[in-house]
């Protein structure tokens, strides 16, 4: 008697994904909830777990196919009985799916050892990013060169999970010693989409300020080690942005509103997505009523995010309903930038690196003041440059003097 393996439910609006990897190879014993199968949809990653201990009998779809909810993607052998064939099942009445050839796939021997050659500039780049050393993988390009393709699929590849004995790395559509083809990711598609999608409706406009940040360093060095102590958590910039981004959309609630058809719809709840850049692209997980959140809890939640970001964890309800996005490209190093609109919301503040810069202070002196440009991106057909200008300004005030969030004032 055989189990059957098949597409779960996928979220909200979501009917179909694509089989990212097999964890398992056909005559491989299984376990009872251990991960089988990666689906890759237009926003998560999800892992097919095994409904049931046996034997994988068979793979019905391979990876890079598209499948939709409920479609069947293998099944296992009850006991240690393992199908006689590794041929991939195929719908009756078509030609069964034959193994890759040498041709489409290199066999495994074909990869080189890890180590044994040098990596492409492109995989170097994602790998330092990612904090992967490319000496542990196996490089299946010209030469045995590790490929950004294989950085990528060494790092989506779940520590917990044995990969396949008789598998190789997926290689690239095509690569060269000049330039190298990797098919795009469903969710970088969608990303491609949703920002074209935000241009194209949008009224967009940004507008920029910058921010002292004397006043929250100062804060942070005097309380970080009693607040870690505490919370168990370090205190960050990220907590002051969101309470003060929260100060500012009360007063000027156009920018926590969406449009919806010919209506505005205004929000009288903040949550707020924090921007979170992965190897796979760029995600917003969201603080649900963050308003309620101390800034501990916001500083615990957001780490939590981060981590399950970068393990590809995220689950689609955590990154659904946002109201107002912040996005922090500081932390790469920009000094400027003009983010774009994460639909429906019609607001997204930027955050950008903090600098030394000669400012001329009040009494008309000239001081090193560490220095943040602030750009605020908006939707015009919701929000008037007075209530974007007016926003940005609050927000600036309660950054330079923290206490007025203490105090909502």
């Amino acid at each position: 008697m055989s189990t059957q393996i098949v597409v779960p439910a996928l979220g909200e609006s979501v009917t179909e994904a694509t089989v990212a990897k097999w964890f398992k190879a056909v005559g491989d014993a299984i376990k009872q909830d251990e991960p089988l199968v990666e689906l890759e949809t237009d926003k998560v990653t999800v892992e097919v777990n095994a409904p049931a201990s046996g034997t994988l009998a068979e793979i019905v779809v391979n990876e890079g196919d598209t499948v939709e909810v409920g479609a069947l993607l293998g099944a296992i052998a009850a006991g240690g009985a393992a199908a006689t064939s590794t041929t991939a099942a195929a719908p009756a009445g078509t030609k069964p799916v034959e193994p890759a050839k040498p041709a489409q796939q290199p066999a495994a021997a074909a990869s080189s050892a890890p180590g044994s050659a040098p990596a492409m500039p492109s995989a170097k780049k994602i790998a330092a990013d990612a904090g992967v050393d490319t000496a542990q993988i196996a490089g299946t390009g010209k030469d045995g060169r590790v490929t950004k393709g294989d950085v990528l699929s060494h790092m989506e590849k779940p520590a917990a999970a044995p990969a396949p004995a008789a598998k190789a790395p997926a290689a690239p559509r095509a690569a060269g010693e000049r330039e190298e083809r990797v098919r795009m990711t469903r969710l970088r598609k969608r990303i491609a989409e949703r920002l074209k999608e935000a241009q194209n409706t949008a009224a967009m406009l940004t507008t920029f300020n910058e921010v002292d940040m004397t006043a929250i360093m100062e804060l942070r060095n005097q309380h970080k080690d009693a607040f870690e102590k505490k919370h168990g958590v370090k205190l960050g910039f990220m907590s002051f942005f969101v309470k003060a981004s929260i100060t500012a959309l009360k007063e000027w609630p156009a920018v926590n509103a969406e449009i919806d058809g010919d209506d505005i719809v205004y929000k009288n709840h903040y949550d707020i997505g924090v921007a979170v850049g992965t190897p796979q692209g760029l995600v917003v997980p969201v603080l649900r009523d963050a308003d309620e959140m101390s800034f501990a809890t916001v500083e615990k939640t957001i780490g939590a995010f981060g981590k399950k970001a970068r393990d590809g964890k995220l689950t689609m309800e955590e990154m659904m309903g946002g109201t107002f996005t912040i996005s922090n490209g500081g932390v790469y190093g920009s000094l400027m930038s003009t983010p774009i609109l994460n639909p429906p919301q019609s607001a997204i503040l930027g955050m950008h690196k903090t600098m030394m810069r000669p400012m001329v202070m009040p009494d008309g002196s000239i001081q090193a003041r560490p220095m943040m440009y602030l750009a605020l991106s908006y939707d015009h057909r919701i929000i008037d440059g007075r209530e974007a200008v007016s926003f940005l300004v609050r927000v600036k005030e309660c950054l330079e003097d923290p206490q007025r969030i203490l105090l909502d004032m």
